[in-house]
């Protein structure tokens, strides 16, 4: 893979597609914090963005793309990884056209908005080559590895019990995150996905059944398209049992595992930072870290050793087919069996 001069050979190139809050707040301070990746190219339909991160970033001109010409960037060496950081409901065409491009996708998560295009999205990457990664940044947590050692390892015994929650007072109502069309859903795409992720990750199994509801709408004009909120149970194969939730009609960030032997938990849990996190044991102490950063760098260095990444493409199609049964589960009012036997065990 040729890599242009005008960066550090050891860094691969990134193209964030996509300059809204989470490219400007988290993921552009990020690359500068990266030590195997570097911000070379922006995607906006805005000029007046692409020219803002042009004077921030030192961005060459002709790496500032429009989404009318983004196909070009199959031409641009300076481009290795594509970040794709829109609205949920364009996350498949844009990580299909990069593929095509020949370029390696992180994609934000949730996947997609359904499990079909979430295929479809793996298939072309596998396709052309390329690597496909989602943007599930809290692996890369010190918090959170300690969870996953705690469960995993039964340093407390065996986890009987997860309680998730991970839920946002939600501001203006003309916003993507409550459209429909764009979203995909509600809190449970866009926040629940954490907790979803928790109990697979801390108990290292997969779940085999979802009970769900959804929560009564205090307001029924902003959230006419999505769930103001939902609650949901994951069974596990042993008896765990993960109770969530997830709203946008209330702040919420917790996350805690009662086992045989102790408990262990996180309060805030699903931050960008400041992480606290507590166990039957004592305080958990760890430093901070750019859970973004090093996101990047871990996928990064996956494409230069020709890895797969630890946040795969299929991991992100395994918690949408889960999503869906949620959705499935409170629409219906019955259990919804889960067979994700063609997954690996997380």
């Amino acid at each position: 893979m040729s890599i242009h001069h005008s960066i550090p050979r050891e860094k691969l190139g990134v193209a964030l597609v996509g300059l809204g809050e989470y490219s400007s707040g988290q993921l552009g301070p990020a690359l500068k914090a990266t030590a195997y990746c570097s911000l070379t190219a922006v995607v906006s339909g805005s000029e007046e963005k692409r020219k803002k991160w042009q004077d921030e970033y030192q961005l060459k001109s002709e790496n500032l793309y429009s989404y009318a010409d983004f196909d070009r960037i199959k031409d641009n060496t300076d481009i290795d990884i594509v970040y794709i950081v829109l609205p949920n409901s364009m996350h498949a065409e844009y990580t299909i056209r990069a593929a095509r491009a020949g370029k390696h996708v992180i994609c934000e998560k949730p996947l997609a908005t359904t499990v079909e295009d979430g295929k479809r999205m793996i298939e072309a990457c596998n396709e052309a080559g390329v690597r496909l990664s989602v943007g599930y940044r809290l692996h890369f947590d010190l918090f959170h590895q300690e969870l996953m050692r705690l469960g995993r390892g039964r340093t407390l015994g065996k986890v009987r019990r997860i309680i998730a929650d991970d839920s946002m007072a939600i501001g203006e109502k003309d916003q993507w995150r409550v459209k429909g069309s764009l979203a995909g859903g509600g809190p449970l795409m866009n926040n629940g996905i954490y907790c979803v992720q928790a109990a697979q990750y801390i108990t290292g199994q997969l779940p085999v059944a979802v009970n769900a509801s959804f929560l009564p709408k205090t307001d029924p004009e902003k959230f006419k398209d999505v769930e103001e909120g939902i609650q949901w149970e994951m069974e596990f194969v042993d008896g765990t049992v993960a109770i969530c939730e997830s709203s946008y009609a209330r702040d919420g960030n917790f996350l805690r595992a009662e086992a045989d032997d102790g408990w262990f938990e996180l309060s805030p849990a699903y931050e960008y930072s400041g992480l606290k996190g507590r166990a039957s044991t004592g305080e958990m102490i760890f430093p901070e870290v750019n859970q973004q950063a090093l996101q990047m760098d871990d996928f990064a260095i996956c494409i230069k050793n020709n890895k797969t990444s630890r946040v795969s493409g299929e991991m992100g199609l395994r918690d949408l087919i889960i999503l869906k049964a949620i959705y499935k589960s409170a629409s219906g009012g019955r259990k919804e069996p889960l067979d994700l036997d063609a997954f690996a065990q997380p």
